[in-house]
């Protein structure tokens, strides 16, 4: 039976703090900034990175209160909900898929969604329409009742994971940076990573959030994320959305020629629908003269490469 005392995170032997590592590269050193990688994607092989901060969290609260099934909403190729179907298997729950596109019930699973299945997810395909209204009760509730769900004994974790208990997980992010560097930077979809990350961090830090979709929202949601994690405004954050590539599945043609340069020049493998877009626009606001010469910033290297993404990706990596 899955116990709050079984969800120590040492059970799952994270590499916590995760591994803080130089990246000597010239594009940064000509503008006198020295380029730390941290790298989150080697916390946990099957919960990478901003995935163990905010899930971590909310497995607890699920488990304390004795709730046995876990609810989460993603795209085909979500991050998360890979993530929470390693996170059942792991450590004993039922976990519950609702994804977006009723079309693709009739189809063969792509490799993501093949794995949430084989990790015992239990898939709900849903119209976009409903999908939009996924925070709505009665959404929720009616999706409980058509799956046979008993409400009492079940954790519905928002998409991307983003909520008050992740938002303050990410903090111990924050927290293990402080000192580093002038600058930290991430790629943003839910916001709840740079939420947590930026209330973290100590006096003279700020972070930069990188938006990996169009539309301008996320400054609300942060905002919002704070509020309810920590009352109010916490650190100093901003976001620059021009690298976004013109929305999630998309990546602009020079973000994708650096991120293959960045690649072979560091030994490794950076994924394109968040990481690439956020080490992209690192180099042009280096370029642009936005670090202090002598000054260090750090990139959160969020994830790897997940296999086959393409355009029904989700926004709920971050």
């Amino acid at each position: 039976m899955t116990s709050y005392e079984a969800l120590d995170p040492g059970v799952l032997r994270p590499r916590l703090p995760s591994p803080l590592l130089p990246a000597e590269d010239e594009r940064f050193a000509r503008h006198g900034v020295r380029l730390l990688l941290k790298r989150e994607d080697l916390i946990h092989p099957e919960l990478p990175g901003n995935k163990w901060r905010k899930l971590v969290p909310n497995l607890r609260a699920a488990a304390a209160g004795g709730r046995r099934t876990l609810l989460t909403f993603g795209g085909a190729y979500s991050n998360h909900l890979r993530a929470t179907a390693a996170a059942g298997r792991l450590l004993g729950f039922g976990t519950v898929g609702v994804v977006r596109g009723e079309e693709l019930a009739g189809r063969p699973l792509n490799p993501s969604l093949a794995r949430c299945a084989a990790d015992g997810m239990r898939l709900v395909f849903i119209d976009r329409a409903e999908y939009r209204r996924k925070t709505d009760p009665s959404v929720v509730a009616g999706l409980l009742a058509r799956e046979g769900l008993d409400p009492g004994s079940v954790y519905v974790v928002p998409e991307g994971g983003s909520n008050a208990l992740a938002v303050r997980g990410c903090a111990d992010l924050g927290r293990e940076l402080r000192g580093e560097a002038e600058t930290v930077a991430v790629a943003c979809g839910t916001g709840g990573t740079l939420a947590g990350l930026a209330a973290g961090l100590g006096p003279g830090q700020r972070a930069v959030g990188f938006p990996v979709l169009r539309g301008g929202f996320l400054e609300r949601e942060i905002r919002d994320l704070q509020r309810a994690a920590f009352g109010g405004p916490a650190g100093r954050w901003s976001l620059d959305d021009r690298f976004h590539g013109g929305g999630f599945a998309r990546t602009a043609p020079e973000a994708e020629a650096f991120a293959g340069d960045f690649g072979e020049r560091h030994g490794l493998a950076v994924e394109r629908l968040y990481v690439a877009k956020m080490l992209y626009g690192l180099g042009v606001l280096a370029a642009e003269g936005a670090f202090a010469r002598g000054s260090a910033v750090v990139a959160v290297i969020t994830g790897s490469p997940e296999p086959a993404a393409g355009p029904e990706s989700s926004p709920s990596g971050d």
